[in-house]
């Protein structure tokens, strides 16, 4: 039997506990066999588990759903909503037919001119949030308007529905304490986001992460990873230096520039030992790999010209996680455009309308008996996460990278992706250089 963890999960970048793996796999059989339950949720749903501790140190088992469920807000067995703006006797229902109804059927009469539906719709979304009365583990009840307010930000639309603040406001009426939680995707990918049957992902930062701030005060929950000191016990190696360039083999887990965080970055760490010392370039803070930087201003000025014009030759190794089997060419190219998920930052999803180009050449080096599979990646873009959503997203290769906790696989503890080599014009002599690890 797994031992409950004295901290609560860190919701917006984790690894699950082993409990609540198993909890979620339970779930999904759950619902696979239930054929009423299957068509709830086959279109595509977020799912949660959480796992609580009663006053008798007992383990109780909650789940819950994110949004609505075949337009149902209850579902027996699910915790239910914070409030159900969705009953169809309810204020929120009735206001909003008749917001649609002037919608549709305008009116100039003298008494209809003051009905503006913008402002009808304006006012009746500060409503909904005034009704969303939010417990903490300290037993105060805050609004989310109060709590986005607070910020000096205003909630999203579909702000208090998500799965995790559903099971926590469950757990805290019923006087649980919540140990350990996961949110998990079922049934049909989507076609902008990363979302993969029964891969767990982090909550989202733009509506959960005010809420989940508050609703989580008072209880013992664990650090953000981002947070920590870089502690990989790997030094940052330096592969060459001249008066004018350094290239460094960056370890995973460190970052390549300060932060918002006071973790230490790879920049800092050049700058303490070579004095001036500029970036060029980045890689996430879980991705290694060969960097260059300048010595001077003129160098950086020269190579970020190059990053620009799409000169520097870059290739990647990374190691996808099993899954079904291997449906795709093991030599491709991913053509897939990319934007900013703009209430779920930092992830990216595919966006055919608004995304910029990304394009990414694959190679398959290695399968493994388990399923997992070695590529070489080739960007020939560059854009955020790239690599990351054109492995994991269904439309690209479907599967995530190993350890990739933003996009489907958090078990693993780090992310198996590393840059593995970078061409460019050195920026004295003009001559082309490559460095390998």
């Amino acid at each position: 039997m797994e031992v409950l963890p004295d901290k609560f999960t860190y919701p917006f970048r984790y690894t699950p506990h082993p409990l609540v793996v198993e909890e979620a796999q339970k779930l999904i059989t759950e619902i696979s066999a239930n054929s009423a339950l299957d068509s709830l949720f086959c279109e595509g749903k977020m799912l949660g588990v959480m796992v609580c501790s009663d006053k008798n140190g007992d383990t109780v088992t909650l789940k819950a759903f994110s949004g609505l469920a075949g337009g149902r807000s209850k579902v027996p067995g699910f915790a239910p909503p914070v409030f159900d703006w969705a009953a169809p006797q309810g204020y929120f229902r009735k206001r909003e037919a008749q917001i649609s109804n002037i919608l549709k059927n305008p009116c100039s009469c003298p008494d209809c001119r003051d009905l503006n539906p913008s402002r009808m719709s304006a006012e009746l979304q500060e409503w909904l949030f005034s009704q969303y009365k939010v417990l903490n583990a300290r037993g105060e009840t805050m609004t989310i308007k109060e709590i986005f307010a607070g910020r000096g930000l205003v909630p999203p639309a579909g702000t208090g529905d998500c799965a995790a603040p559903k099971m926590l406001q469950m757990a805290y009426s019923k006087g649980l304490t919540p140990r350990a939680m996961g949110e998990f995707w079922y049934g049909r990918s989507p076609e902008k986001e990363v979302r993969e049957q029964g891969r767990f992902y982090p909550s989202c930062t733009g509506k959960c992460g005010p809420l989940l701030s508050y609703m989580l005060q008072g209880l013992e929950v664990e650090a953000n990873p981002l947070d920590k000191e870089y502690d990989g016990g790997e030094e940052p190696e330096v592969l060459y230096e001249d008066n004018c360039i350094l290239v460094v083999d960056k370890p995973a887990g460190m970052l390549s520039v300060p932060g918002r965080t006071r973790a230490d970055s790879l920049l800092e760490w050049l700058q303490n030992r070579y004095g001036e010392v500029y970036s060029c370039h980045r890689l996430d803070m879980d991705t290694s790999g060969v960097m260059v930087f300048a010595r001077t201003m003129e160098a950086k000025v020269n190579i970020e010209a190059q990053f620009a014009a799409r000169e520097v030759q870059k290739t990647y190794r990374a190691r996808l996680t099993a899954g079904g089997p291997w449906r795709n060419a093991d030599k491709g190219t991913i053509v897939l455009p990319l934007s900013l998920d703009y209430y779920d930052r930092p992830r990216q999803m595919v966006d055919r309308e608004n995304g910029k180009p990304a394009v990414t050449g694959f190679e398959v080096l290695r399968k493994f008996p388990d399923g997992e599979i070695d590529l070489r990646f080739t960007p020939l873009t560059g854009r955020s996460h790239q690599i990351r959503v054109h492995a994991a997203h269904s439309q690209g290769l479907g599967r995530p990278i190993k350890g990739d906790k933003l996009y489907g696989a958090p078990e693993a503890g780090r992310l198996f992706l590393f840059a593995e080599s970078l061409t460019f014009r050195h920026p004295e002599s003009g001559e082309k250089v490559n460095f390998c690890i």
